[in-house]
């Protein structure tokens, strides 16, 4: 007999059907037990008579077969009632690290983190990462849609992309590496071999001395680079249409995950565009809250946020025209105002979650700006050699995968939102 799932049974009309999944909470009434069997789409019940499984315990994998039998009592209005149950897998503790067959998990983030593989037994965990997954398809999708082709660049390189102090180094066959921040020079690379536009999704390294809710040493990031662009306005729209197909596929995608969490979406999505001063200016004068040159601190984007959703009803914001001097060497300085750049972040819900910009594509220009940010052009001599056979005009950005889980579900911890998180103290499991 095939196997059905738990989902698959709300809908089969099939008199008999064979489940497998997980004992997610036994029932004991009498001589007949109520099994509530869990696998990868939900929970269905399973009714038998306490003989046969007098041996469960909690999260023992079984397998059951019996009729399938439509009750408007059992929790989701169809149950199986069990002719044979057979334990698959049995389990080998005194007690679970925490129980996970209630609303939601009582331990705190460290100690489901030490238990990852239990802590992502509950269904709305584990719908954290099915609407990941959809958030990756879509951006593949759209970019696809609209003429990228997927690359695949090293993660271990020889030279730093925007500061080697937050590099990781490695030992690469007696030679000092680094684990890549970004693919931005080999994107970069590939447009002047000709691809025009690329994308990437892979994992970036940053070893930044921080312990908080925002910040993973290992990410996922979902990184863009087109050529032949006007100005980084080509990059705002190209990333404003992909917020938006992203929230009309995971309506459709992921409607009972949204659900779960509370989730509403907006059917379009239109995201105002305002210069990194006047926000600083607005956060100041509105909150007393100064900021840095760089930007807006943690704080600052969570004020200019609130700011946001107050005087224009959004979650987003593009925060543009960075200064210079606080941008990596390859960034283009802005035509009005050389102290300024032609870059942006995109600020969800008071959290950046995207970075990007025109680069500087004149191969003498960007050998002059490596100068001026005290580096050695010698250093970066195979990303030079791109840019000496007419590289076009080009830009691009790069979205944490995380970070826009973690604000689309409302998650606390960005460390929710990364199947086995690597941070400043967590290197297991």
């Amino acid at each position: 007999m095939r196997r059905m799932y738990a989902a698959d049974v709300l809908e089969s009309d099939a008199p008999k059907v064979l489940v497998r999944g997980w004992v997610h909470n036994i029932n004991r009434v009498g001589k007949i037990a109520f099994v509530q069997l869990r696998d990868r789409t939900g929970i269905i019940q399973v009714v038998a008579d306490d003989d046969m499984v007098g041996d469960l315990r909690l999260e023992m994998s079984i397998e059951a077969v019996g009729d399938r039998v439509v009750n408007d009592k059992a929790p989701s209005g169809v149950e199986i009632h069990a002719c044979t149950v057979r334990i698959l897998g049995t389990v080998y503790y005194e007690m679970l690290p925490f129980e996970i067959n209630k609303r939601s998990i009582k331990a705190s983030l460290e100690t489901q983190l030490d238990h990852r593989t239990v802590s992502l037994r509950p269904v709305k965990n584990r719908a954290i990462f099915k609407v990941q997954q959809e958030i990756e398809e879509a951006f593949r999708n759209y970019l696809k849609e609209n003429g990228f082709t997927q690359v695949h660049t090293p993660k271990i390189i020889s030279s730093a992309t925007e500061g080697g102090s937050e590099m990781f180094t490695v030992d690469f066959f007696g030679k000092r590496a680094f684990l890549a921040q970004s693919p931005q020079f080999y994107k970069q690379m590939m447009v002047g071999a000709g691809f025009e536009r690329v994308f990437e999704v892979g994992h970036a390294y940053r070893a930044e001395l921080h312990n908080t809710w925002r910040h993973l040493g290992e990410y996922v990031s979902m990184d863009v680079e087109m050529g032949f662009i006007e100005s980084y306005e080509d990059l705002v729209a190209l990333e404003e249409g992909y917020i938006s197909y992203l929230f009309r596929h995971l309506r459709s995608a992921c409607a009972a995950e949204l659900e779960m969490f509370g989730v509403s979406l907006p059917v379009s999505v239109e995201i105002p565009r305002i210069p990194l001063a006047e926000a600083q200016r607005i956060v100041l004068e509105k909150y007393g809250k100064r900021s840095p040159l760089s930007g807006l601190d943690a704080e600052g984007e969570k004020l200019f946020s609130e700011h946001m959703q107050n005087e224009y009803g959004t979650d987003f914001v593009f925060l543009t025209k960075y200064p210079t001097s606080k941008r990596p060497m390859y960034t283009m300085p802005d035509p009005e105002d050389p102290g300024l750049t032609q870059s942006f972040d995109l600020i969800y819900k008071g959290l950046e979650i995207t970075t990007g910009s025109q680069r500087i594509h004149d191969y003498e220009m960007l050998r002059q700006n490596i100068i001026k940010f005290g580096l050695d052009p010698e250093c970066f001599s195979f990303y030079l050699e791109s840019f000496r056979y007419g590289m076009p005009p080009h830009g691009g950005f790069a979205i944490g995968l995380e970070r826009l889980t973690m604000k689309l579900l409302g998650l606390d911890n960005i460390r929710e939102a990364a199947l086995f998180p690597r941070d400043i103290k967590r290197l297991e499991p």
